[in-house]
């Protein structure tokens, strides 16, 4: 009997000791499906280093931020930086980028259909002053761009630009779903009509909709941006509104100090972005179920092996 309670009392202490040492990640991912495949690469590699990760749920960056600060949330690989400086400052401390998912990869900017930008001679957002009622869609007299959804970070980019232009005189912006209301947009282009909207890169809209054939970039004189060389825009140098952002992970300080060898694969990976923008390109073409996706994330790995082993060595 004496034998039997400490056999019982070693499993117990075993059990007790292999819970403890349980390594979870609380994962989250970007709610906007070009961002999904990058988090798909990077779950599965914390996986093959031992880790159990939670399906990352979708969420907006306002959210993320808040929650990782919190500790509710370990990391995610969607961070666009500049255009979240203002969450990590808001964390306090708690929150920081680590590593390059993309260094600067994240071109963001608003496009035309290039048939008025070459008819209409429309070079920056201003000039869609003068002909807005081209791009109504709900007879307000106003033009209508897709711009983005509450709770993103461009969403604040954009409400300075329109604070600081005064585009609000003449544009109506959309944010509502945003694949949804591309999808419309690729109808209107598709029917003839004018189309005015934001985007960034990699996307799937700049492959339905491509660069310097169907859409050019035009310019946002934003005063706290500046011109650049852009190919595919309406003149050679152009103030696109944004910087190129580069895309990070971001993880919760604490989550890092304690998880060293999650901090050290951060800082080695990193993806191309052809790699992603082809991708992309597959979902738009409707491969974009979570099992689609996990496939493509898997081939991925199996075409590039040798780099993805090395992350975590």
């Amino acid at each position: 009997m004496r034998l039997f309670k400490l056999i019982v009392a070693l499993f117990t202490s075993i059990a007790i000791s292999n819970v403890a040492s349980a390594k979870e990640i609380k994962m989250a991912k970007a709610n906007w499906d070009t961002g999904y495949f990058q988090a798909e690469i990077y779950k599965q590699a914390l996986e093959g280093m031992g880790y159990t990760v939670t399906e990352p749920k979708a969420i907006k960056p306002s959210v993320f931020y808040v929650a990782a600060a919190a500790g509710d949330l370990d990391l995610w690989v969607n961070g666009w930086f500049s255009t979240h400086d203002g969450y990590i400052k808001e964390s306090k401390g708690k929150v920081k980028p680590v590593g390059y998912v993309m260094k600067k990869g994240g071109l963001q900017g608003y496009l035309i259909d290039k048939k008025s930008a070459d008819s209409l001679g429309i070079k920056s957002v201003m000039d869609i002053k003068a002909h807005a009622k081209k791009f109504d869609s709900n007879g307000d007299g106003k033009a209508d761009m897709v711009a983005c959804p509450p709770g993103w970070g461009c969403e604040k980019q954009i409400t300075k630009h329109f604070a600081e232009l005064g585009l609000g005189d003449f544009i109506n912006p959309v944010k509502a779903d945003y694949s949804a209301s591309m999808a419309d947009v690729v109808a209107k282009y598709k029917n003839g009509k004018p189309v005015l909207f934001y985007t960034w890169t990699p996307n799937w809209t700049v492959g339905a909709l491509q660069l310097g054939k169907d859409v050019v970039w035009i310019e946002v004189p934003y005063s706290a941006t500046k011109k650049v060389k852009v190919a595919n825009a309406s003149k050679p140098k152009i103030n696109m509104g944004f910087g190129a952002d580069d895309i990070r992970p971001a993880a919760n300080v604490d989550f890092l100090k304690a998880n060293p060898k999650v901090k050290k694969m951060l800082s080695k990976a990193s993806i191309p972005l052809a790699d992603i923008a082809a991708q992309n390109m597959k979902m738009n073409a409707g491969e974009k179920s979570e099992r689609a996706i996990r496939k493509h994330a898997a081939e991925w790995i199996k075409a590039n092996q040798k780099t993805f082993d090395s992350w975590t060595q």
